[in-house]
């Protein structure tokens, strides 16, 4: 597919997370064949303001390409200054977030705050629009009631403004990640746009991320939350997107490539505040696993790698010798996910 004139390699989407698509989740999403990564949203304020912590945000690398960079304000000036530092970092998109329903971004009148004011909503994509030579592309709820009207007057609006793509997660601002995503909104969207429509929300198997497309019309599939406890969920999308066999995903596989996960953090972020920040992530990667409670336990105090290796392949020695057959093991044949 294509956002104005990038070239995307398959329509299927990592979605921007806070706290959680960083530089070293990204790039594990993407050695599973994901067409294109986002970033966490970056305050603008923080970027224009020269804050060293949101400028780490934005440290990417060139095997992660294309990269979008999503970023947050209410002020027009402000989002198009950092829209500039977006593009002279690399980005390849510069999304702005007009879906967070978190309160301190809501009382600055960002986020999801701007689908309920038309008007700025509107000189911020004209402002950010006229300051980068990127594709410009914005993430939206369905507003704040159940109608769609506010996702369907803001994506007019991004149309007309110049926004190259939209994409759309159809719950309510109210809503959170709560009850159960309309889709029926995304199918409207792309029903009256031109631009590609970008369809998100209650995607966690490949079946779902091919009924979205039957079902919406939608240009691409965006997928969050999902991510989160199975990276290796884009590897069985794309292999059917391709007419591929689906991947046996063994269980050397997915301990290696948490293993790399845990150097490729260390390495972006020191070895202190990485293996700190494992305590919750290797529970959410081995969710499902034989005696996963257990591993989280152990894994709370952790403060060095070699503590987080150790505990990590010392957890999958226990799971390899207790499966039943060296086959099991080898094919994925333990109750994962």
């Amino acid at each position: 597919m294509k956002i104005a004139q990038l070239d995307i390699e398959n329509p299927f989407i990592l979605a921007p997370l806070a706290g959680i698509t960083n530089l070293p989740f990204r790039q594990m999403i993407k050695s599973c064949g994901c067409g294109l990564v986002c970033s966490e949203m970056v305050s603008a304020n923080g970027l224009v303001y020269g804050s060293s912590k949101t400028m780490d945000y934005l440290i990417s690398d060139v095997n992660e390409k294309p990269v979008s960079f999503q970023i947050f304000g209410s002020h027009p000036e402000i989002m198009a200054d950092a829209a500039q530092i977006v593009e002279s970092k690399g980005a390849d998109i510069v999304d702005i977030n007009l879906g967070c329903s978190v309160r301190k971004v809501l009382k600055t009148g960002s986020g999801a705050a701007l689908m309920g004011d038309y008007q700025k909503a509107e000189t911020i994509f004209q402002a950010v629009r006229q300051a980068v030579r990127i594709p410009v592309t914005i993430k939206i709820r369905s507003g704040w009631d159940a109608s769609g009207a506010d996702a369907i007057e803001i994506s007019l609006i991004a149309q007309s403004c110049g926004i190259d793509a939209i994409a759309i997660h159809p719950r309510t601002a109210r809503q959170a990640f709560g009850g159960k995503a309309d889709w029926r909104i995304i199918r409207k969207l792309k029903k009256m746009l031109t631009i590609p429509v970008i369809g998100n929300g209650d995607v966690d198997t490949p079946d779902k991320a091919f009924q979205m497309i039957s079902e919406t019309g939608c240009d691409a599939v965006m997928i969050g939350r999902a991510a989160v406890y199975n990276p290796w969920l884009f590897k069985q999308i794309i292999a059917r997107y391709h007419q591929d066999p689906q991947p046996d995903i063994s269980l050397v596989d997915r301990f290696n490539d948490i293993s790399v996960y845990i150097d490729r953090s260390i390495a972006t972020m020191g070895e202190i505040r990485a293996c700190r920040l494992m305590r919750s992530r290797l529970g959410w990667f081995t969710k499902g696993l034989p005696n996963s409670s257990r591993f989280r336990d152990g894994i709370t105090k952790v403060e060095n790698r070699e503590q987080v290796q150790q505990l990590l392949w010392n957890y999958y020695h226990d799971i390899h010798t207790s499966c039943a057959s060296q086959e099991d093991c080898a094919t994925n044949k333990v109750d994962f996910f």
